[in-house]
């Protein structure tokens, strides 16, 4: 167990995101697969329930959702009911600023909507702090960037505060190519002399590194690091490896046999080896796969293999260009 930043916290170094159990369609490659048709929301809430259990039972102490992960919110609120778990026991993060849309359809035209003003705030906020109650213990911007004008919003940012001061720990979930910058721009942000964000989330993973400077500098200022698409939306993983292509999947596939990893192990063991990252995500839709990505907490991996995996980096523009283009399945 550690603790997130300087929140007070207590969290595993392994959490759950549960982007990909909360509702039918989602991008990591070969979702429909792990599903296998049984998408009504009895079983995806039976599902969700049958990772979460596994999940507590091997450790796991952080699990972190969003308004727009369809059920997400609702089917970790049943389970943590159902198993009798007090706020004490687990550490719950969630996050506002996009809505879910897909209408429980994998083949919706659009499948959540960004806005990241005050009135969705407001809202999400109530909606959360509904279907959680005192569970709630984070609450993130949704993929905060520049570009959307949030980290600038003095409305929102006050409202932030205000939620702050009466308890609630408050993050910035970061993403695009840009998300260094976001993280920087957050760092700053104050109110009455206090720093608003009390966390940051972004995606950093073997292909994508860009946000790592400014994620060190936010774990030395004692700001919480979570770590989120370690493995890269599926493609860091033994069926996902050829979407990465070329010499970048030999040289990953060849690191991995060289620990005694699968693929997704090392990718997340590789993060977890990093001193600044407090927490990162597995993603996982099955059991085994959850089973597969906390084996990461037994990979040792040596200085040398890091050095050979220094040559799969992707430059950031690339990497959020193929992850756009990731098929909800």
């Amino acid at each position: 167990m550690a603790t997130l930043g300087a929140t007070g916290l207590r969290v595993s170094r392994m959490g759950l995101g549960l982007a990909a159990l909360g509702r039918p369609g989602y991008i990591t490659v070969g979702h429909a697969d792990d599903l296998a048709g049984g998408v009504d929301l009895f079983a995806m809430e039976t599902g969700a329930h049958r990772v979460l259990d596994a999940a507590y039972d091997a450790g796991v102490r952080y699990f972190d959702a969003a308004r727009s992960y369809g059920r997400a919110e609702e089917f970790l609120a049943s389970w943590l009911t159902a198993r009798a778990i007090p706020p004490t026991e687990v550490t719950v993060g969630s996050k506002w600023g996009y809505t879910y849309s897909a209408g429980w359809r994998v083949d919706a035209a659009t499948h959540e909507v960004k806005d990241h003003t005050l009135p969705v705030f407001l809202r999400q906020l109530a909606e959360s702090r509904s279907t959680l109650g005192e569970q709630l213990d984070l609450y993130q911007i949704h993929s905060a960037t520049l570009e959307s004008g949030v980290l600038d919003d003095a409305s929102v940012i006050d409202a932030l505060a205000r939620a702050r001061e009466q308890g609630l720990r408050i993050g910035a979930s970061v993403s695009g190519p840009r998300q260094a910058d976001a993280i920087w721009r957050a760092l700053d942000i104050r109110r009455d002399g206090e720093r608003v964000f009390d966390t940051v989330q972004a995606t950093w993973n073997l292909l994508e590194r860009s946000a790592g400077p400014a994620l060190a500098a936010a774990h030395e200022e004692g700001v919480g690091v979570i770590v989120k698409e370690a493995v890269a939306n599926g493609r860091l993983t033994s069926r996902g490896l050829w979407t990465v292509g070329g010499l970048r999947a030999e040289s990953i596939d060849r690191a991995a046999s060289s620990v005694g990893a699968s693929i997704d192990a090392l990718a997340l063991a590789w993060v977890l080896a990093q001193p600044w990252v407090d927490v990162v995500l597995s993603g996982a839709t099955t059991v085994a796969q959850l089973e597969s990505n906390l084996s990461a907490q037994r990979v040792v991996v040596s200085s040398d293999v890091s050095a050979q995996l220094d040559a799969v980096v992707m430059e950031p523009e690339q990497y959020w260009r193929e992850r756009s283009a990731l098929p909800w399945n």
